[in-house]
């Protein structure tokens, strides 16, 4: 059994003023109402453009953001190595609607691909979908909904830039995850990862494309995708989060009058996600596995079917994955135990 905790393990790296900084933030951020009105400040100043810098970096951003440019994140990722942790850099900046966004972020996706391929401490690169193109267009190819001549011609572009993407990661050997965004764009971005699936994991998994487990529909597509790969011989490369877009997708829903897409229960939540861990290890041999949570029980799930299958507590083909800052208690102490 893990032991999450261990604190010992969890926090040798940190400083006391480390630590100090993440239980007043942590202490803060649990109670809703402060969370509602930071995402109100937040908002405020962004609009008006005010300068609060000042604040936010060295508390929330020093917390949970590893740099501002793939340069300033280089000593924090060197310094996870040390523990023997590999990094992700995700680029979360917002592209926007205009072209000139659009391909600004485009590049920076192929910028973070090329960093990668010269760093053994980056595990992958990822991207948004919906920064390759306007939402419109999109929601529109996942509707099955005609495009006119403007809108084909976006999508057009939108389907070569994922595809150049894709390509760049197969040539530099660098895995790169297919962000999972609404339920209104989903369908088209599954479509495409499949495609791209099909193209360039052959010998292993280079695309991975990413399933929100509080749809109750992810499960039977995980089993169609297990069967599309061994019709079409190829690796599924399969990223497992939880969903982050619960109320807005259950708003829209009720809205437009078509069923929730989203699990009923936080437990039928949790059961289709531990469910998918299962189906993922005893077939193994198709998938190769980015299991995404701060959740604890999904953890010890996932740690226990390596054990239960005899797989090596090392396996490349399984990664654990929580966000910088959020749960070193369980990062830190499933390390230790991978490498016993």
């Amino acid at each position: 059994m893990i032991d999450f905790t261990n604190t010992q393990i969890a926090f040798e790296a940190k400083t006391g003023a480390d630590l100090r900084r993440a239980k007043f933030l942590f202490n803060a951020i649990k109670y809703p109402p402060v969370v509602k009105l930071g995402k109100i400040f937040v908002y405020i100043t962004g609009k008006l453009k005010l300068p609060v810098g000042w604040l936010l970096k060295p508390t929330i951003y020093k917390q949970f953001v590893g740099g501002e440019t793939l340069k300033k994140c280089t000593p924090l990722a060197q310094q996870l190595m040390k523990y023997n942790i590999l990094s992700i850099f995700d680029y979360s900046a917002e592209s926007g609607e205009s072209a000139e966004d659009i391909q600004q972020t485009f590049d920076e996706f192929i910028c973070s691909i090329e960093y990668a391929k010269d760093n053994d401490n980056v595990a992958y690169t990822v991207f948004k979908p919906t920064a390759l193109t306007v939402d419109k267009v999109l929601e529109k190819a996942s509707a099955k909904t005609e495009l006119n001549g403007e809108e084909q011609k976006q999508y057009d572009d939108y389907r070569q830039r994922f595809e150049k993407l894709c390509q760049r990661a197969f040539d530099s050997n660098v895995r790169i995850l297919v962000d999972a965004e609404d339920y209104c764009f989903q369908d088209s971005i599954d479509e495409l990862t499949e495609e791209m699936m099909r193209k360039f994991n052959k010998k292993r998994a280079i695309v991975f494309t990413t399933l929100q487990m509080y749809r109750h529909d992810r499960l039977p597509y995980l089993e169609r995708l297990y069967d599309d790969a061994v019709k079409n011989n190829y690796i599924v490369g399969m990223k497992f989060v939880r969903g982050a877009y619960m109320e807005k997708e259950r708003e829209r829903a009720k809205h437009l009058g078509y069923p929730d897409p989203i699990c009923a229960t936080k437990q039928a939540t949790d059961e289709n996600y531990n469910n998918g861990l299962r189906y993922v290890i005893e077939h193994i041999d198709r998938f190769e596995l980015f299991s995404g949570t701060h959740n604890e029980e999904s953890n010890t799930v996932l740690a226990n079917l390596i054990d239960e299958y005899s797989l090596a507590r090392n396996d490349s083909r399984i990664f654990f994955a929580q966000l910088y800052g959020m749960s070193d208690n369980l990062s830190y102490n499933m390390l230790t135990k991978a490498t016993m």
